[in-house]
């Protein structure tokens, strides 16, 4: 199966992410979804084939499911002008034209269950993100309530996790408590539709951008595999990591290698890790009606 790891269209390039390829059409952005996957800040040599595709997908689904909340910078999938014409077969499915915005410097992280940095940080606090926990949780817990705890958004490196007060010192008062109750708002709007598909949304990740006009916008992606820790429900137990559709499954395995110490260059991917990805982010796509 081909897989599309890089792109190179006739348009000045905005910006290369871990997955996207992001270029400037004025005062929209073509994204264009690769199938590049990353672990730990670092992109793998392999890419995940239909990744890309499902990724669109699947952030178009919830584009839509949420736009009664927020609005969103989804402008459309792209006409093909002559220009893109050559390039017809890579971007099908993969490609979207959005409102270009100026991102917020802060990721919105929302946590329905105990898991990843929010587990080893309460295991070490007994809070994530200045948000005290009751004692005792156990791993993959379900919270009492989902709570809001924000990242930095770092250019290189690590993202790093940070109170509601410093974010409030980042963006303002007013805004972060605007973007904290929205986050909130649509990571319940993500659970329940999710558990109607027999899995949990144990947390995920969304970014906002303001628009030319200063409307705030829901942008980047939503509730993906690649942003969210989505388990299977009937699989989950407190005490130990649930099976997932997400790349956890990707970190699992790199967690084994005793020789790489999470710095690039990423190690390459046996086979069956590479097809243990797709299957996940195919059964995820799957449950919403997404092929």
């Amino acid at each position: 199966m081909s897989v599309l790891l890089s792109t190179d269209l006739p348009f000045p390039v905005f910006r290369r992410g871990k997955v996207r390829d992001v270029y400037d059409l004025g005062t929209e952005l073509l994204i264009v979804a690769t199938d590049r996957i990353s672990a730990f800040d670092c992109v793998m040599p392999e890419g995940i084939p239909d990744k890309g595709r499902l990724l669109t997908a699947v952030a178009s689904y919830w584009f839509a499911a949420t736009e009664d909340l927020v609005p969103n910078h989804f402008r459309g999938h792209p006409g093909w002008p002559a220009a893109l014409e050559a390039h017809r077969k890579d971007l099908a499915g993969r490609a979207v034209i959005v409102e270009k915005t100026r991102p917020l410097p802060v990721e919105c992280v929302v946590r329905g269950y105990l898991a990843g940095s929010g587990w080893k940080e309460y295991q070490a606090g007994g809070s994530v993100c200045g948000v005290a926990l009751p004692p005792g949780l156990r791993l993959a817990d379900r919270l009492p309530e989902p709570i809001f705890t924000p990242a930095t958004k770092a250019e290189e490196g690590h993202d790093e996790n940070i109170s509601f007060e410093r974010m409030a010192g980042i963006v303002g008062a007013e805004l972060a408590t605007r973007l904290r109750d929205l986050s909130l708002a649509l990571y319940r709007r993500g659970a329940e539709l999710a558990a109607r598909k027999g899995i949990l949304l144990a947390d995920t990740k969304f970014e906002f951008g303001l628009s030319i006009s200063g409307e705030l916008l829901l942008i980047d992606e939503a509730l993906t595999p690649d942003s969210s820790r989505y388990w299977l429900a009937d699989s989950w137990a407190p005490g130990q990591n649930p099976p997932s559709l997400d790349k956890q499954f990707l970190r699992d395995y790199l967690e084994t290698l005793p020789d790489w110490n999470k710095q690039p260059p990423a190690p390459h991917l046996p086979e069956a890790v590479i097809q243990g990805i797709r299957a996940r982010y195919l059964d995820l796509a799957g449950r919403f009606g997404i092929d």
